[in-house]
């Protein structure tokens, strides 16, 4: 299979802060941003979640456009600013040329809740603000994202539980090869909210036992090498495949996973040796055993292991892409480049699936304790005197 497609970017609206930069220097603190709620602002079951920190949608976004939008719509849209702040602002100068695939829930449990309560207890069916309803189909976060940016390409949502961010992946890697589509922009969001806690406290995910609820966004910016070198963006990896299984029972989830990640090895011509990093999705109880079981019977215990969940909570649909991003993040060392690294993923609901990606040069994230700064790049290397130019100029357009 050959690489012709690859990450040349990525950027994250977590626990840890806005942009790629804060999310990789908190995974490599090993600080857990999950704190005490506000009981008056989240009058939920949970005492505590992993919540992006002072996340206020006008703050972060300004006033315009963002009178009905929710909390997941507003994570998923700053994730795409903060992927076009980060890695060049020629992505927005070229809209018909850049799709968006984003995974989700069922969209926002909040929002589906209050505008059904408000038909329920309005006077009249039809005593509802007209201008929430956008917020309560699923696709609602791809769209006002799309909108807001102008990104004219292939617009989709996918939902498939904690298996969304790699069937996203797969999707778009779908696109760009049958040329549906120049650069993508993939990955998946979850909001917290008080009726998302309910539902899970009465599914039985008492925290301690299934951990804390987190949220966020993770997007990659996936493009042809030939591209990527055109805008002067470092191959981060290259996206080698993906597989998927169904299980009935949990006890055929090892199995499954396993026949997924061994056929993904062998239609790529990888060696499970070479397999250098390994991010499971950290399910607790029998399907993460299940889940690591597997990964250890087809790559063995080597390889180094990256668990996001663990630092940020449970983020649901939003896991696998988080599991993405962390390995974009911890891939800096040199001695990584064009080894593979496996993300995994099982769903309570019968499936389990994988990704490979070939892990390329430049990985590494600046130094906190240097004097680089955000703009100039994620993982990228020092920018050339025309790359320069255009960064000043696009803050000085966002100052004005």
């Amino acid at each position: 299979m050959t690489d012709d497609l690859v990450v040349s970017g990525w950027s994250a609206v977590s626990p840890y802060g806005l942009g790629a930069r804060a999310f990789a220097d908190g995974l490599a603190t090993g600080e857990e941003p999950v704190t005490k709620l506000d009981a008056g602002t989240w009058p939920g079951p949970y005492e505590r979640a992993g919540i992006v920190p002072d996340f206020d949608i006008p703050t972060v976004l300004g006033a315009k456009g963002t009178r009905s939008m929710d909390r997941i719509t507003g994570l998923a849209v700053t994730a795409v600013r903060e992927l076009f702040e980060e890695h060049g602002p020629e992505l927005a100068e070229r809209p018909e040329d850049v799709g968006l695939v984003l995974g989700t829930g069922s969209g926002s449990v909040q929002s589906i809740m209050d505008f059904t309560r408000d038909s329920l207890v309005g006077a009249k069916p039809f005593d509802v603000d007209p201008a929430r309803f956008p917020n309560t189909v699923m696709n609602c976060a791809a769209g006002q994202s799309a909108i807001r940016y102008r990104l004219k390409g292939p617009n989709t949502t996918i939902s498939g539980g904690a298996l969304t961010g790699l069937l996203a992946l797969n999707y778009a890697a779908r696109l760009h090869r049958r040329g549906r589509v120049d650069v993508m922009l993939c990955g998946a969001v979850e909001e917290y909210s008080v009726q998302r806690a309910w539902l899970e406290w009465h599914a039985g995910g008492r925290e301690g036992a299934s951990g804390p609820l987190g949220e966020g966004c993770a997007l990659l910016l996936l493009e042809s090498p030939a591209s990527a070198a055109r805008y002067g963006r470092p191959a981060l990896a290259a996206v080698r495949g993906a597989r998927f299984r169904a299980f009935d029972r949990p006890s055929e989830a090892r199995e499954a996973l396993a026949t997924a990640i061994a056929q993904l090895l062998v239609d790529t011509g990888t060696d499970g040796g070479d397999v250098a990093l390994v991010a499971t999705s950290g399910t607790p109880g029998p399907l993460g055993v299940a889940e690591r079981a597997a990964v250890r019977q087809l790559v063995g215990s080597g390889p180094s292991q990256v668990d996001s969940r663990r630092q940020i909570g449970d983020t649901a649909s939003a896991s696998a892409a988080f599991q993405l991003a962390a390995v974009l993040a911890s891939a800096g060392p040199p001695e990584l480049a064009g080894r593979h690294a496996l993300v995994t993923a099982v769903d309570a609901e019968g499936t389990a699936g994988c990704a490979l990606l070939r892990l390329g040069p430049g990985l590494a994230m600046p130094d906190p304790r240097s004097d680089v700064t955000r703009t100039d790049g994620v993982g990228r290397p020092e920018p050339s005197a025309s790359e320069a130019n255009a960064y000043s100029r696009a803050n000085q357009t966002k100052k004005g």
